[in-house]
């Protein structure tokens, strides 16, 4: 089968995680052919990752590459955009799925406040937004086009009691929370906000938007802190190929009703 006929699906952050394990079910489908671009900040982990996933899916017709794209670098998504766009010529589906949390850096004085913020929505945020405007005219060459969002549960849906991972706080200053996660989680909740952007600004071109919310899953999302993923672990965290999982149901069209909405794991859709 030529790539002609393969769906082609970019996926950001892919060398770890939700992303590689999105890759990996990808490849493993047996609804569809894919081409899917392994996006990897750095090439080298990118390298590691296309090894390791081409010994745990050896034998399929659907293809994989690794392509350099670092979501914070305005001059790395312009090369890759420009590398898809004379290879492929189109993009059948894009899966804004980088994503950083510096919660615990903060708490453990590695970075500032304000960088705890400023570069979760660096990433998160803006770099997805940035991808997403440079690949469009891409994605409206596909006859089926797909913009994922690999968002978080919003807190403006949520009693405070299902928002907060921590009991109750006492009275006093400073105050100790030993899960602390409010940087990422605003970011993610702006990120679902940019969903319902693209989405009103895409509906003419028929393009289908989702944010997916993949649940709490073991990632090295913190950039592999011991005592982050101990307490995700004894929060009952899933593993991170529960998230590749929605991701290829999503792409292959399982949850082509919820469209322009924030869409979980275990089929809910869940609602502002």
């Amino acid at each position: 089968m030529g790539s002609a006929e393969k769906k082609i699906v970019l996926i950001t952050g892919a060398n770890s995680g939700i992303g590689y394990e999105a890759v990996k079910a990808l490849l493993e489908s047996n609804k569809a052919q894919y081409h899917v671009y392994l996006c990897s900040r750095d090439l080298e982990k990118g390298k590691k990752a296309l090894e390791q996933i081409r010994a745990e899916v050896p034998s399929v017709t659907s293809t994989v590459e690794l392509l350099q794209l670092d979501v914070t670098d305005d001059d790395s998504i312009k090369k890759a955009y420009e590398h898809v766009q004379s290879t492929q010529g189109r993009l059948d589906a894009l899966i804004n799925n980088a994503g950083a949390h510096y919660d615990f850096a903060w708490v453990d004085g590695k970075v500032s406040l304000r960088d705890c913020f400023n570069k979760a929505y660096d990433i998160n945020v803006t770099g997805a937004h940035i991808v997403t405007y440079t690949f469009i005219p891409l994605l409206l060459k596909s006859s089926d086009p797909r913009l994922l969002f690999v968002a978080g549960l919003s807190m403006l849906t949520q009693a405070a009691e299902q928002f907060f991972p921590t009991p109750s706080l006492p009275a006093g200053w400073p105050k100790r929370v030993d899960f602390e996660t409010i940087g990422y989680r605003c970011s993610k909740t702006a990120l679902s906000i940019l969903m319902l952007d693209w989405n009103h600004k895409l509906k003419a071109d028929g393009v289908k938007v989702w944010s997916v919310f993949p649940g709490m899953l073991l990632t090295n999302l913190g950039g592999g802190d011991s005592k982050l993923l101990e307490m995700v672990k004894k929060m009952g965290a899933g593993p991170a190929s529960e998230g590749g999982a929605i991701l290829k149901s999503v792409v292959e069209g399982e949850r082509d009703a919820d469209a322009g909405k924030i869409v979980s794991k275990d089929g809910g859709i869940i609602a502002w």
